[in-house]
């Protein structure tokens, strides 16, 4: 049996840190909304004696082992479904950059999760993959559901807003990644100390975290000068714009002409 998952990139409207929390994460307030930019999933499962999961792709900046987030997804789904042993497959086409603040490997996650629901005969409620969604991380849940929600604790409790038709471009420095853990400590770091960045005070930043970020990497900094409306996307290091297109760029990766789009994760065609 094999089945396709279309998983769909996420961009933060806004982005505001609330506070942090006992176990170490950060409360925000995000409206997130799915772009159709998309990775893909081919899953395929038969009867084995005992479970194997085998992860390949056409990416060479993931890990196909135990550390991607797809493979900690299918052993969830595995823990909590009650299957007999299975072999499972998974292959990545990966269009998403990395560590771009797009929620690309969360995405790939949640798709796991509903593309092995959906081979298995959907042993598992809608509700029942939000609660695992919610374990393996802040963005699972939105990516789920998609469309364009305000988004709450750590990112798992959501609220539908209405879907806005827009316009979106991308750029992103190629050789820069960085993580949410990165994020969130220099957010924390920065508010700590005071800091005044010299674009602003952190209440004109639509991205609490673009304002702990920006004064740190040059790269961050040339798109804001050549592009003062654009707006980083979650931990960075993507910016976006709204009904603007960037200009082709030394260094950067640059997608144009992409829309916002009223759906989440779900199956299509192999």
């Amino acid at each position: 049996m094999k089945i396709k998952i279309q998983c769909p990139a996420k961009i933060n409207l806004s982005l505001k840190v609330t506070g942090k929390r006992d176990d170490g994460f950060h409360n925000i307030e995000s409206i997130m909304q799915t772009i159709n930019l998309y990775d893909y999933l081919t899953i395929g499962v038969e009867s084995a004696e005992k479970f194997e999961i085998k992860l390949s792709g056409n990416s060479k900046e993931i890990p196909y082992n135990e550390k991607n987030l797809v493979y900690k997804a299918s052993m969830l789904f595995i823990e909590h479904s009650n299957l007999s042993p299975h072999k499972i497959e998974i292959y990545i086409d990966k269009n998403i950059p990395v560590a771009a603040g797009l929620a690309g490997g969360s995405t790939d996650a949640a798709g796991t999760l509903f593309g092995l629901n959906e081979l298995f005969g959907t042993p598992l409620s809608k509700k029942e993959l939000h609660t695992l969604c919610a374990k393996l991380g802040s963005d699972l849940n939105f990516c789920l559901e998609g469309g364009r929600q305000m988004t709450k604790g750590r990112g798992e409790i959501l609220e539908k807003l209405s879907f806005e038709p827009m316009k979106i471009s991308l750029i992103k420095p190629e050789n820069l990644g960085i993580s949410a853990k990165e994020a969130y400590t220099k957010f924390s770091d920065k508010l700590a100390s005071k800091f005044q960045s010299q674009y602003g005070k952190r209440e004109e930043f639509k991205n609490d975290l673009e304002w702990a970020l920006i004064d740190d990497y040059i790269e961050l900094e040339k798109i804001k000068k050549l592009y003062t409306k654009s707006i980083m996307s979650g931990s960075g290091s993507t910016y976006f714009t709204i009904d603007e297109q960037f200009n082709p760029l030394d260094g950067y990766w640059i997608k144009n002409n992409l829309q916002a789009i009223s759906e989440g994760i779900k199956k299509v065609p192999l």
